[in-house]
């Protein structure tokens, strides 16, 4: 179960971080836009898709990550008026018994649809927009598998006691967070 729970954290850690540097490059390329448009008078609708595919992106692949440093946001309104015991017992519950089947039924409803924008190698609708659309689509399910993996570590970590700081992104050495 170690391994199991350090390589689903390891893997979600190296996704956020990922995701947080392609914010930078995303922020760069919108800058790029901005400058192209109202200095220049050119517009580049491929990069403007760029920045819109970089922004569903980040919220999808960053997901994950979020859930990990568990800064999420939390809708439960007795979370904090509960002890630590208290506090585990409702995250394990919530972890594995609605975020994980939460996840299966999105994948489950996603899969034709991210299949057939494959199958078509989806593009954009307009002139010049940025091809690929269909990756953009494929990410779903990477936020939906990887979300639900993320859960089980957290829920496995939770319903077996062990200490959230043990499995802390500073645990085994990497800053990489």
């Amino acid at each position: 179960m170690h391994i199991l729970i350090t390589s689903i954290d390891r893997t979600v850690r190296w996704l956020g971080a990922a995701i947080s540097w392609c914010l930078i490059a995303m922020m760069v390329v919108q800058v790029a836009v901005v400058i192209a448009r109202y200095v220049f008078g050119v517009g580049l609708i491929a990069l403007q898709d760029a920045v819109i595919f970089g922004h569903g992106l980040a919220f999808l692949l960053a997901s994950a990550w979020v859930l990990q440093r568990d800064e999420h946001v939390r809708v439960d309104v007795i979370h904090d008026r509960l002890g630590k015991d208290g506090r585990r017992a409702i995250d394990t519950v919530a972890l594995l018994a609605f975020v994980i089947p939460a996840c299966a039924v999105i994948g489950w409803y996603s899969f034709p649809y991210v299949i057939n924008a494959f199958a078509s190698l989806e593009g954009a609708r307009q002139p010049g927009g940025l091809a690929g659309i269909f990756l953009l689509k494929g990410a779903i399910l990477v936020f939906t598998a990887s979300v639900a993996l993320q859960a089980l570590s957290s829920g496995l970590k939770r319903a077996t006691g062990i200490r959230d700081e043990a499995w802390s992104p500073q645990h085994d050495g990497n800053r990489d967070t």
